[in-house]
């Protein structure tokens, strides 16, 4: 299909249409952009011809990426993640490109041609990788921490990868120009001086994002026109990218560096803010581009060669890092993840084929199987995700957990806790400092025994069975309090409530208001938001910093949290309406700042300084001194 206008609204149609199929799936938003790529790709539905090159007009999604990760990464940070960086992610290339060395010098491919495959399939997608990861909220996690370390080390591997291939030509493979498909200021060069050109056009990045971007930025900034700051932003992004491309090198890698320099920059977060947006669309533009290049006719002509060197190049890299996962005493659950997650060979892959392809290192058609190989692993692995997510982990767990028999609970109480992470143990030890005593369930074998010694009297078992419930005293207790934050396992423990045991209050955790909509629509009253409390006492502690009597305070914010919670009940009837939405929080927000301002304007402060004033406190002082 023709025009900017027409494949713009083939490529934002197909998104719609697919992305929200693949989320309410389950699947996630990368696997719904491939899929939507493949349907409107040249092999498929064909709106998009052969000759497009359309991954070269996505990768500027796969910049901007680069970009935002260096504004996150402090070289101070950077420091401190040498470890994970050096020793697994550093293990994962090398290991991973010994490997793949090996296997080609064995299929019969000259040492240069070996190398050159083996150090770009040690690469994986850190596009990929991390949007699952964000989707999942497991960044934090031990695995989510693993991949990171090794998704930075590929990056940084990237410059002398880049480095690299141009002496595989010094070494002794001839250059073949009339195959090269993107040729840099620096392709007619020898190799040692395409090598130094290469550090010499990354120092000027440095040098410039430590010498330039700063004071353009500061100048732009003065105008007080956020526009013209975003506008420079790109400028920056775009202006690095068209240099890097001009030398022949990655252009994601230069935005990289630059974003590594500009981290310690006081405009930091503005950037990070000005750019995100783009971000996400552009992203969404790169997956769809990587499913549209996929060559199912090259494929279906050569579909052993390439299916199975697309599933032994997966099976290869997630052996791999399940021993490092091993060595790193990963949980195995956790150990799959991070394995299987970062199994596809990487986008930045499709770089080191063309520099390669430049140079003549490779030919046109091994370029093509290896572009189609990478393609076909970055989109079977997301699909491998889903799998092990949904079938895989949850049979593993529950064969893990209930082979570990449920304990037999020997008392009961007019409490029962479920869940006794950080958020539940905080929660039973304030009970149990006050005089009640709770029947704690965990559903996590090792949390128990850790809880166990420890001195806790916690009880193993899924508090989501009926039986167990009626173990723990369900019939006899009074409430029941869930501290679990995993939203479907509370709606699932509030059906079996509302069946079996009707006359439990049940009050449930709930991470943030949206869960907390559900919750509601399910009839529970209870509901306990994490951050809320700890948001207004916060925010206590600020205006008491600031001299306000504290008093006064604690009844404004009691007032606040009552305010809060009559908006949710109001705000749950328009959650599924964006537009009415936007409006009543609007207005509920004017209306709780009206009304607390009312508070303050009464002057109940003209008579709080009995609570806490100096002169009580000195005397109280005074009179333990005296005693």
């Amino acid at each position: 299909m023709e025009g900017f206008f027409a494949q713009a609204i083939v490529y934002i149609l197909a998104a719609i249409i697919c992305v929200p199929i693949a989320k309410k799936l389950g699947m996630g938003s990368v696997l719904g952009y491939l899929i939507a790529g493949i349907v409107i790709g040249p092999y498929l539905l064909g709106f998009l011809s052969e000759g497009e090159d359309i991954m070269h007009k996505a990768e500027f999604g796969v910049v901007m990426m680069l970009f935002l990760i260096g504004l996150e990464l402090e070289p101070k940070n950077l420091w401190k993640m040498r470890n994970l960086i050096l020793r697994v992610g550093l293990s994962q290339v090398l290991v991973t490109a010994i490997l793949v060395f090996g296997i080609g010098l064995l299929l019969g491919f000259s040492w240069q041609v070996a190398l050159a495959v083996g150090l770009s399939m040690a690469l994986s997608s850190t596009a990929i990788v991390l949007q699952s990861l964000k989707e999942k909220n497991q960044m934090g996690s031990p695995s989510g921490k693993l991949s990171f370390g090794v998704l930075l080390m590929q990056d940084i591997a990237v410059i002398p990868i880049l480095a690299v291939l141009p002496l595989l030509v010094v070494a002794g493979t001839e250059l073949n120009a009339a195959e090269a498909g993107n040729h840099g200021l620096i392709s007619d060069l020898p190799g040692w001086a395409q090598t130094l050109f290469i550090f010499g056009a990354i120092a000027l990045v440095v040098l410039l994002g430590r010498y330039a971007f700063g004071p353009l930025l500061n100048l732009v900034s003065k105008t007080k026109l956020r526009e013209l700051f975003t506008a420079s932003a790109l400028l920056i992004v775009v202006g690095i990218a068209l240099l890097m491309q001009v030398v022949g090198l990655s252009p994601a890698l230069g935005t990289f560096l630059a974003g590594v320099i500009l981290a310690n920059s006081p405009y930091r977060h503005a950037l990070e803010s000005d750019l995100d947006p783009f971000k996400g669309l552009l992203l969404g533009l790169f997956f769809m581009a990587v499913g549209a290049t996929i060559n199912f006719s090259l494929i279906a002509d050569n579909s052993t060669v390439i299916i199975s060197a697309t599933l032994g190049i997966i099976f290869l890299k997630t052996l791999i890092l399940l021993i490092i996962g091993k060595t790193k005493k990963l949980p195995l659950s956790d150990n799959l993840s991070f394995a299987v997650g970062l199994s596809q060979v990487g986008e930045f892959s499709f770089v080191t084929y063309a520099f390669a392809l430049q140079l003549g290192i490779l030919d046109g058609e091994l370029s093509d199987f290896l572009m189609a190989i990478t393609a076909l692993s970055m989109t079977v692995t997301p699909l491998l995700l889903v799998l092990l997510d949904k079938v895989i982990l949850p049979r593993m767990q529950t064969v893990d957990k209930t082979d570990r028999e449920m304990d037999s609970i020997e008392e009961k109480h007019k409490v029962i806790l479920l869940g006794f992470s950080h958020f539940g143990s905080t929660l039973g030890r304030f009970l149990r400092a006050n005089g009640v005593e709770a029947t704690v369930l965990d559903y996590n074998p090792d949390q128990v025994d850790f809880l166990r010694k420890m001195g806790f009297k916690v009880y193993f078992g899924d508090g989501t069975r009926q039986d167990l419930l009626h173990a723990a005293g369900a019939e006899e207790a009074s409430v029941l309090v869930s501290a679990i934050k995993d939203t479907e396992t509370n709606a699932k423990l509030v059906e079996l409530c509302k069946e079996h045991f009707p006359h439990l209050k049940v009050l449930v955790r709930a991470r943030n208001r949206y869960d907390a909509y559900e919750l509601m629509e399910m009839g529970v009253t209870n509901i306990y938001r994490e951050h809320l409390d700890t948001s207004i006492r916060m925010g206590e502690d600020v205006l008491k910093m600031l001299g306000f009597r504290a008093h006064t305070i604690h009844r404004l914010a009691q007032n606040f949290r009552e305010y809060d919670e009559s908006a949710l009940n109001i705000l749950v009837n328009y959650k599924n309406n964006q537009k009415e939405y936007i409006s009543k929080v609007k207005s509920e927000i004017e209306m709780q700042e009206a009304m607390l301002s009312g508070e303050m304007a009464r002057k109940f402060s003209m008579n709080d300084h009995a609570w806490d004033s100096e002169t009580i406190k000195k005397s109280v002082n005074r009179e333990e001194r005296q005693t």
